[in-house]
């Protein structure tokens, strides 16, 4: 299963507030870093935001921060906030629909990619010293 850009943003949203819990950040600093569209990183800002993933403080010395702790943001449910429903391999307009048992084990198969995803946290993929890692990353490339 291939993750679409949106929540490829959006985990890294996640990651660079997490590595910055101390101060906000702007949408501008994010793009930058991971050399990404401001605007793109715009959407996925405010959908995290609307969510409750980040909170947003507007004006001149605004920006955004996560909402709760690292601890306490799971990643199996994130990513199936930012895919929605998925089909993947597109059954729902498929010819051969209700003559095909395919969609069942795709579906278990889903299920157990999500279960994996759920057993871990921000923190746990940021991991030890994770913060001090990403930010060298991020440096590294600038």
């Amino acid at each position: 299963m291939r993750l679409t850009r949106f929540s490829d943003y959006a985990v890294r949203v996640m990651l660079y507030l997490a590595a910055h819990e101390d101060r906000l950040c702007s949408i501008g600093e994010i793009a930058k870093a991971y050399d990404i569209s401001q605007n793109h990183l715009m959407k996925v800002v405010s959908d995290l935001a609307g969510h409750g993933y980040v909170l947003s403080q507007r004006g001149r010395s605004g920006g955004i921060r996560l909402a709760t702790p690292p601890e306490q943001i799971n990643i199996g449910r994130l990513i199936r906030h930012t895919e929605g429903e998925i089909d993947l391999v597109g059954c729902a307009d498929c010819r051969l629909r209700g003559a095909c048992t395919l969609p069942g084990p795709l579906d278990l198969a889903l299920d157990a990619f999500f279960a994996v995803l759920e057993r871990y946290t921000l923190a746990d993929v940021m991991g030890d010293k994770g913060a001090a890692r990403l930010l060298e990353q991020l440096s590294a490339r600038a």
